[in-house]
């Protein structure tokens, strides 16, 4: 037992160090990428007929898919641990790496920085419109801006403190599971017509599984910005209770309003989906006007709040264990 307990923080910092190292390069196969075809199969062939029906093939989607990969993950891990520990361990830290996404994160932020910093609006919404799935075409640079900050708040927990999370409890088969729920919701999770229905599962799943890492990742976040100069700490947790329930969604709105409190700007407004205006509530209070430096100021923030993430979960699984 003294050999297992180290073995899971090992395995998920050897995780986090190898994602920041390599991303996702194209070379490598990416499972989560084989997740989201079987989930546009079924869609092409389940999304359809009567309201009732829809919603009991949107279940169908649902389990097939957790299921499918637990159980593959399940499987390949026990394989490879029967084979050799060691083999078990990288297959382990590899799976593990695939869910977690510091490096792409940071880069897809940057990349928007980089054309807003000479002007160039045109490329920067071109960049949004890769990573959101708001309308981008007529933005200014204070609206690029905020939806950049808000992909970063909301994906420090989905692309990050959730699998670590998930990883901790359970290694690779739960870290790959949440991510196979978290592609269905982006996929299939809208509240629109095509998918408010088929769609309905995941997303009430997905709201689960984040629960508790989204309110674990605000607390962190605010912890880590004590090391992050320019951020404003001081009525931060405050504004963060007071905001988040405005936030359409459970888990979103936590890192949404901790983030918007830290950087002392206004998250939130107006936002249009193909041509449909969805008004969000306003979150945090605008001592200053968005800019692009923000986003940079952002990122710290993320690296604060998952290295934190990081610690505290390692630091639980150590107390619980010994």
């Amino acid at each position: 037992m003294d050999m297992v307990v180290p073995l899971i923080i090992l395995i998920v910092i050897g995780a986090i160090v190898l994602d920041l190292m390599l991303g996702d390069p194209r070379w490598l196969p990416h499972p989560v990428i084989g997740i989201g075809r079987l989930i546009r199969f079924f869609d092409k062939r389940w999304n359809r007929g009567p309201v009732h029906i829809k919603k009991r093939n949107g279940v169908f989607l649902t389990l097939v898919i957790v299921l499918s990969v637990f159980l593959i993950t399940s499987a390949v891990t026990v394989s490879l641990y029967i084979l050799h520990p060691v083999a078990g361990t990288l297959g382990q830290l590899y799976m593990i790496s695939t869910t977690i996404a510091i490096k792409g994160l940071r880069q897809a932020a940057r990349d928007i920085v980089k054309p807003l910093t000479t002007g160039d609006l045109s490329e920067a919404r071109l960049k949004l419109s890769m990573i959101v799935g708001r309308d981008t075409a007529d933005l200014n640079e204070e609206e690029i801006v905020r939806g950049t900050v808000e992909t970063v708040a909301e994906n420090t927990t989905d692309a990050i403190t959730a699998p670590i999370f998930w990883a901790f409890i359970g290694g690779a088969p739960l870290a790959m599971t949440y991510r196979a729920i978290n592609t269905l919701d982006s996929m299939v999770g809208y509240k629109n017509n095509t998918y408010k229905d088929f769609g309905w599962c995941s997303a009430r799943l997905d709201d689960v599984v984040n629960w508790l890492p989204a309110r674990i990742t605000a607390l962190t976040l605010w912890l880590g910005g004590f090391f992050v100069k320019g951020v404003r700490l001081r009525h931060a947790w405050q504004l963060t209770r007071r905001d988040a329930p405005k936030h359409p969604s459970p888990n979103s709105g936590w890192t949404e309003a901790m983030m918007a409190a830290l950087l002392g700007v206004q998250l939130g407004g107006r936002n249009t989906y193909s041509g449909q205006v969805s008004d969000r509530a306003r979150m945090g209070v605008p001592f200053e006007q968005l800019h692009c430096h923000h986003i940079l100021l952002a990122l710290r923030c993320m690296h604060g709040g998952w290295v934190y993430f990081t610690l505290l979960m390692s630091g639980t699984w150590l107390l619980l264990h010994f």
